[in-house]
């Protein structure tokens, strides 16, 4: 009996969970203090996180606490630790691959939603700004006749815009692909430049990675559109149902833009989808310079963005954009649940009296894709937009655009340096050469581990035509024409370096 009264008594605390009340009030001093952390993170005069006399490793590898040491302490493992060996991509000369760091104003509106409203529903502020953000986003990249929903990144908005492409396909042949599955075979027509999400978006969608047939590029990376047509016409003849056409406006290797608008009259022709894989390049089209590129456009069923690429919006943040979100609605919509259906309706004499936030959802984003929970993107959207306006995305555009330019001109005049294809949008592809090295693909991919390393400027590379290049892309808030200056010196350098390695060694 003993034993079992002992067994049985409560288990209390004098004091429970203080260290998680010690956060009430003190936020606005946290914040304040984090904040300091990160403009000094931003001076950007730290080592790389793995930089051999960086030790932080070893003070985060502990056991699971047991008892917490309060948010105070928290904060200072955040400052001291974590964010001085936190990623290289937000730094200046970060050029290798479509990813950013976010920019202020964007820093600030994720902070405020994730505490102000965790999630995108409901009638809040947040939730008319994910529409309204969405509008002017489509606005600002000239399709404003579209419909859009936000996402996690341009993996999610294929898959989404592919969806609808699947659903109008087969609806076209009186039969449901979300209810019953898919019936038979379909294409999806992609270039050869495509994205590799639009292969694992067919293999989500049940149609299968196989179904992505490649059409042939020319040597600026662009569709050939008389290798579409014949593709589609022996698919046709085998009995293949044609789903999608996806085309790109601003690859992620050389950012090409495809022949939009003969792309989009074939599609047309044969009743096809025409999807525009616009996830990095859609912005683009605010150079006056090269918007004619993007005819074509208008002919589009579904095109897609990422505001967290060239826009500087934090990561986690695409859109898709569709003709008729209904399309998707019956594509992607939920299952009835019980704790849901119901929960917001109103009595018929109250359905124009709503008083309070909760009384509805307000427009149901999670039936137009794959995610129910989800942040308010559109406020850091809004945010960034309303901060600089379109004329300041123009500038960082234009500005961009013309540091590849830039490069690739001094690489043209330079004789240590060979341009391997003309800049259409922020890409510039060029190697060093050297005339007594055979090997130049194995030269430059040796300079390319030296560049990063030195944690300055830091391009990624690719290959061209069968040639390995190295492949800045400018799209970073902060980058300006001082990178490519550093850059061009930089190469210049660690390949005079080589060049005497490769002669002493021969």
């Amino acid at each position: 009996m003993q034993n079992s009264k002992q067994h049985s008594t409560p288990i209390t605390t004098q004091n429970p969970r203080p260290k998680e009340r010690a956060e009430t009030g003190n936020l606005e001093k946290l914040l304040s203090d984090v904040g300091r952390g990160l403009d000094q993170y931003l001076k950007f005069d730290h080592p790389d996180a793995l930089h051999p006399d960086n030790h932080w490793q070893a003070t985060l590898d502990n056991t699971l606490p047991l008892q917490g040491v309060g948010i105070e302490q928290v904060t200072q493992d955040l400052i001291s630790k974590i964010i001085p060996n936190g990623s290289a991509v937000p730094r200046p000369g970060f050029s290798a691959y479509i990813t950013t760091g976010s920019t202020s104003i964007a820093t600030l509106a994720a902070a405020a939603s994730s505490i102000s409203s965790p999630q995108r529903y409901m009638l809040t502020a947040f939730n008319y700004l994910e529409e309204l953000s969405l509008q002017w986003l489509a606005s600002m990249c000239g399709i404003g006749h579209l419909q859009g929903v936000y996402s996690s990144g341009g993996s999610v908005a294929n898959l989404v815009a592919l969806g609808g492409a699947r659903q109008s396909a087969f609806e076209k042949t009186g039969y449901d692909p979300a209810a019953d599955g898919i019936n038979q075979p379909v294409r999806v027509y992609a270039s050869a430049e495509c994205h590799h999400t639009i292969q694992r978006a067919g293999g989500v969608l049940g149609i299968g990675r196989r179904a992505i047939r490649a059409i042939a590029c020319d040597t600026e990376g662009r569709m050939m559109v008389e290798e579409l047509r014949k593709a589609i016409i022996e698919d046709q003849s085998a009995g293949f149902l044609p789903m999608a056409i996806v085309a790109n406006a601003g690859t992620t290797n050389t950012g090409a833009i495809d022949p939009l608008k003969e792309i989009g009259e074939i599609a047309k022709e044969h009743s096809i989808w025409f999807h525009v894989d616009g996830a990095y390049g859609l912005p683009g089209i605010l150079d006056e310079r090269i918007n004619h590129l993007y005819e074509g456009l208008e002919l589009a069923d579904s095109i897609i963005v990422d505001p967290h690429k060239w826009l500087g919006a934090s990561v986690g943040i695409a859109a898709t954009f569709v003709r008729d979100r209904q399309v998707l609605q019956r594509a992607f919509t939920q299952e009835p649940a019980n704790y849901l259906e119901g929960s917001v309706a109103r009595e018929e004499h109250e359905e124009n009296t709503i008083e309070h936030s909760m009384e509805d959802f307000g427009i149901p984003y999670f039936d137009y894709g794959v995610e129910l929970s989800a942040p308010c993107r559109g406020v850091v959207v809004w945010g960034l937009i309303r901060e600089i306006g379109v004329e300041g995305m123009r500038e960082r555009i234009k500005r961009h655009n013309d540091m590849a330019r830039d490069l690739a001109e001094a690489a043209k005049s330079h004789p240590n340096l060979e341009l391997l294809l003309e800049p259409t949008l922020s890409v510039c592809c060029f190697r060093y050469i050297a005339p007594d090295v055979s090997d130049l693909d194995q030269l430059n991919r040796r300079l390319h581990r030296r560049l990063v390393r030195g944690n300055q400027y830091m391009p990624s590379t690719t290959q061209v035509n069968g040639v390995l290049a190295l492949r800045p892309c400018y799209i970073g808030a902060r980058a300006d024409h001082s990178q490519v200056d550093g850059l061009l010196e930089a190469v210049l350098k660690i390949g005079k370096e080589l060049e005497t390695e490769y002669r002493r060694s021969s």
